[in-house]
């Protein structure tokens, strides 16, 4: 079948044919200036040649080529899902060309399709792990494999550049391995799942784009075959694979964090298309409980290192935190699927902690190094990791420049390049602002084409200004997201100025090129104080400005960590660029033993005020002690 970037579907990576908001594609959405347009620079400049660097090096890419010269399983390198990456960093390669337009990137992605495309069967199976001499079978470990995981990946990477560039090679390579999928798995085939969910959520999005029944079939199979039973027994429990229980049965999400959050997007995606309520319902209200009772302040996801899981509600220790960066990033494309769905902004604010405080956590400065997982305490100073050679994965002391499994930086690059599409929405009313930053919109709305400006420096300052450039005769409405933490927000237009409360500030009314709309949102810095049921956070405090969590580093405080209290008598300190905060610092006192009698004496060594970091740049300047949740002196 041959696909075509069509203007509803172009530059979208969900693209839903029902629910209450329709997204505006990445093409239509040029973001200028900020904290965001940095971020996307540093991937467009820095993170994706890093990425496709790596992967040369340790091999990866490599892996193609030894398949075509005969010389696997031999020379294969990395572990049995590293064509998933090479397939991550070729989706976002894709959103950035649609972007940009960058040539030396269209250049260099042509190269990859030239150098896989000849790896792919027949009958369109695809994959540097299985199925040649000396090599496992094809689908004889459907637990580890990650088989269909890797298709997924390849779906989603051709879903990508049809959506932006239209069918070529490439897209030929993912619809031939989707019909492979549908022809071994479908009625009658292999009544399988793969242990790591994916191609749930990529078979979906083909079916959009194509048109294609059959692939948002599978996808539904795929689903219902979930929770049977039917992957063998690990130490870990079915829960890990989410087989334990069918999809629409369970009550939150749980096992594998990563695993839970595709499986959760998938399951929306397929009861959006399908008009199954109940299945949405389902997953809805296993999301809210998951945000209710097993999510760090950060928006991270997964409490246990042991099976990179979630813990049991309100297991949330800081200093053991998983919260993987791949965890992030699926958790990003749930609460947006939901936001698709239903409306709610609830949904984009979870997606704008999680993007503010997991992804961009990520990334080093420099976009050369990541962080795996997202501890929010660390204890003992950081170590520099190997340079040359990639790094255990669980290691969040300090950032490294790669993972001997690194699907967090390329899921990172498909994030930061596809950014644009979580910005606006429409509706049969008008257009929906969701994250802040400053750039320009164009969307269809009312019959006609609307195109906004948008002037802010948020998260650093909380206004929003915006201001229409094309509007068709006409009313329609003009949407803007109060975040949930931001009680006393302003919104000011026509000469009016009024309260609004948390959800959406909207303006109806017949527009004029010129008319401007401000939202002020306060964001001054605040406590934030844990549910009483986290143990490990009783008696501890946490600062956020605006969506922005901080915390206190030792290269700020001169001391470890460990040896600060914070004082809470008057609101932290924020001039507008430094956040502050009372520290006492006492004195670390060694016994014989740990416990005593009475309390500890509190006498104060040291108490003045310290400047806290966003812990997105947390360890930017080396080696230190870090904590987000810190001791109230009493």
């Amino acid at each position: 079948m041959t696909t075509v970037p069509s203007e509803a579907l172009r530059g979208r990576p969900v693209a839903p044919s029902t629910g209450a908001l329709t997204p505006v594609g990445l093409t239509d959405v040029t973001i200028t200036g900020g904290f965001w347009a940095r971020m996307q620079e540093l991937n467009a400049t820095a993170i994706i040649d890093h990425a496709e660097h790596w992967m040369e090096k340790v091999g990866w890419i490599g892996n193609f080529d030894a398949a075509v010269e005969g010389r696997l399983p031999q020379d294969r390198r990395g572990r049995e899902f590293s064509d998933s990456d090479v397939y991550k960093l070729m989706e976002a390669m894709a959103w950035e060309i649609g972007r940009t337009g960058d040539a030396d990137l269209e250049h260099r992605f042509n190269d990859l399709v030239a150098r896989i495309q000849p790896v792919q069967e027949p009958d369109g199976y695809l994959n540097t792990m299985f199925g040649r001499p000396g090599q496992q079978p094809r689908y004889s470990d459907f637990e580890w494999g990650h088989e269909l995981y890797c298709f997924g990946h390849l779906i989603q990477a051709g879903v990508a550049r049809a959506r932006t560039h239209g069918h070529d090679t490439f897209v030929d390579i993912a619809l031939r391995a989707a019909d492979h999928v549908c022809d071994v798995f479908g009625p009658g085939g292999k009544e399988m799942v793969c242990g790591h969910p994916e191609i749930e959520t990529a078979l979906a999005e083909l079916g959009r784009h194509t048109g294609e029944r059959r692939y948002l079939d599978q996808a539904r199979l795929f689903l219902e075959r979930r929770g049977q039973g039917l992957l063998a027994e690990i130490d870990f429990g079915p829960e890990y694979f989410q087989d334990d229980v069918p999809v629409r049965e369970a009550e939150v999400l749980r096992g594998h964090a990563v695993r839970a959050l595709y499986l959760a997007s998938g399951a929306i995606d397929v009861a959006t298309e399908t008009g199954d309520p109940d299945l949405l319902e389902a997953v809805r209200a296993q999301v809210s409980r998951t945000v209710a009772s097993r999510t760090y302040l950060t928006g991270g996801m997964g409490a246990h290192h042991e099976g990179e899981s979630f813990g049991q509600d309100y297991e949330l220790p800081s200093d053991r935190a998983y919260s993987e960066t791949c965890a992030g990033v699926a958790a990003v494309q749930t609460a947006h699927r939901l936001l698709l769905a239903d409306g709610a902004a609830e949904h984009a604010d979870l997606v704008e902690r999680v993007l503010y405080n997991v992804v961009s956590a990520s990334p080093a400065e420099d976009g050369k190094a990541f962080y795996y997982t997202n501890t929010l305490h660390q204890r003992e100073p950081g170590t520099e990791p190997a340079q040359d050679e990639p790094s255990p994965r669980a290691a969040s002391s300090l950032r490294a420049p790669w993972f001997a499994v690194s699907c967090c930086p390329t899921n990172v690059a498909r994030t930061l390049s596809s950014l644009g599409a979580y910005v606006a929405t429409t509706d049969d009313d008008g257009l929906q602002l969701h994250q802040y930053a400053a750039g320009h919109v164009r969307a269809g709305v009312a019959g006609g084409e609307v195109e906004v400006d948008v002037e802010t420096r948020y998260p650093d300052d909380g206004l929003v200004r915006v201001r229409v450039a094309a509007t068709p005769p006409g009313p329609w409405t003009l949407s803007l997201r109060v975040p949930g933490w931001a009680p006393g927000a302003v919104l000011r237009s026509g000469g009016e100025e009024r309260d609004v409360a948390p959800g959406y500030a909207s303006v109806h009314r017949e527009w004029a090129v010129g008319d401007v709309v401000e939202l002020e949102i306060p964001l001054a810095a605040r406590w934030t104080w844990p549910h009483p049921e986290i143990d490990a956070l009783r008696g501890q405090v946490a600062v956020e400005r605006g969506p922005v969590v901080y915390c206190l580093e030792s290269v700020d405080l001169g001391a470890d960590v460990a040896a600060a209290e914070v004082v809470v008598r008057e609101a932290p300190h924020d001039d507008g660029t430094t956040v502050r905060v009372p520290v006492r610092v006492r004195e670390r006192v060694g016994a014989a033993w740990p416990y005593r009698a009475e309390p500890a004496d509190q006498a104060a060594d040291d108490v003045r005020d310290v400047a806290l970091v966003p812990y997105h740049r947390w360890a930017n300047r080396g080696p230190s002690t870090m904590r987000v949740w810190m001791p109230v002196a009493r």
